[in-house]
């Protein structure tokens, strides 16, 4: 078996066990999910924070660039509690920035954030491909109706309770968020802290404990990262960062000049922007604000709170206050288009991995060491799935 054969690539069509991640708020573009898709991988939408008819709109215009699978990514968690005591707060720690940008000291009013049901609904009556989700799992009614629906659904753990609960669920794949991913952490039992695990500590982790197949996420760039997963047993790889300076990327010139000048050093956790945790390269907004992160609102409040701030900054190109989500891995990002890099990350990890059963050479060494094997003899990687 070829190791870009696996059961990841087999139940959605695709010919590369690459899938795209989705990064709202602009670096995510349908140009991008499409781009990914027709070269090989599986793109993904971001929906999270779309209104039903926007998700519907950026579903058809996806399907206007390929006609190949590709995936929609919608945030399970209700909205955190309103706090009137912290917006006030919130008001008072954003009012210095929005003046030095020359805005007015209040926001807009907060929109309604968009209602997971109806977001489902529509991803139901398009018939997608594939639903991932984040910050917890969604009702078993919900997970039922994709299932007879056929769209294969990939949820989010970054830690072996997450993974359980997610299996549990009947998911079809898990995403294992490592520490070094950019963008939001999907920890979505304990606190974020608890989320922090290493993708080469995480991957092997849940590979042993969990049946359902593994995708492993955060840090890999390339092909050595490919090949580095599949060792490690996971099914396939999630990408984010390494995309964020494509040109089909929507991100800001200025965020994807910082993201090639950027160090294994230069982003940090913060909830400033959101509400919620998340990876970002350091700058102001999140440095000046990080000792009052606990006194600001929960997600969306606080998305909504910065987000003509952010649009500010975007149109003067000022860095210091834009959301620029990142992982640790972003010096090695490279300005080519999407199906370049997809081509050169293949060529990568066959070359580390070989055409035949590389894989399947190294993964036994592991489960014959592994008391809890039910197979110690097993060549195949995938072995505890039982999709296969």
């Amino acid at each position: 078996m070829n190791w870009s054969n696996t059961v990841l690539t087999e139940q959605l069509g695709i010919r590369y066990p690459i899938i795209q991640a989705p990064m709202a708020g602009g670096p995510g573009t349908p140009q991008l999910a499409a781009a990914v898709s027709n070269a090989g991988g599986l793109g993904s939408l971001a929906g999270g924070y779309l209104q039903p008819e926007s998700l519907r709109q950026a579903i058809a215009e996806v399907r206007a660039l390929t006609d190949r699978p590709f995936a929609v990514n919608l945030a399970v968690s209700a909205p955190a509690k309103v706090d009137p005591a912290q917006m006030t707060r919130a008001h008072e720690l954003l009012a210095p920035y929005r003046a030095e940008l020359g805005l007015p000291p209040e926001p807009p009013a907060l929109p309604e954030p968009p209602e997971f049901e109806e977001q489902l609904d529509v991803v139901l009556e398009e018939g997608v491909a594939a639903l991932s989700f984040i910050f917890g799992v969604p009702d078993l009614v919900y997970l039922e109706l994709l299932r007879e629906a056929g769209i294969v659904t990939l949820g989010t753990a970054t830690h072996l309770l997450e993974a359980i609960v997610l299996e549990e669920s009947g998911v079809d794949f898990i995403i294992a968020q490592g520490a070094e991913a950019g963008g939001h952490r999907g920890t979505f039992i304990g606190h974020p802290e608890q989320g922090l695990v290493g993708i080469l500590a995480l991957a092997p982790l849940l590979s042993k404990h969990i049946a359902v197949p593994i995708i492993a996420a955060g840090g890999i760039m390339d092909g050595r990262g490919i090949a580095a997963a599949r060792v490690l047993g996971a099914a396939g790889v999630q990408m984010g960062t390494a995309f964020l300076t494509c040109p089909e990327s929507g991100a800001h010139p200025a965020y994807k000049a910082l993201l090639r000048e950027g160090s294994e050093i230069a982003t940090t956790l913060s909830r400033v922007f959101t509400g919620r945790f998340g990876r970002v390269l350091r700058n102001r907004l999140s440095d000046g604000l990080r000792s009052h992160e606990a006194e600001l609102p929960g997600f969306p409040s606080q998305l909504f709170l910065t987000q003509d701030l952010r649009q500010a900054a975007a149109e003067r190109n000022r860095t210091d206050f834009m959301a620029l989500w990142a992982g640790q891995g972003c010096h090695l990002c490279e300005e080519r288009p999407a199906a370049e890099l997809i081509a050169t990350w293949v060529g990568q990890a066959t070359v580390l991995l070989g055409e035949g059963d590389a894989v399947e050479m190294i993964e036994p060494a592991s489960a014959a060491n592994d008391p809890d094997s039910t197979d110690s003899d097993s060549t195949d990687p995938d072995s505890t799935d039982p999709v296969q």
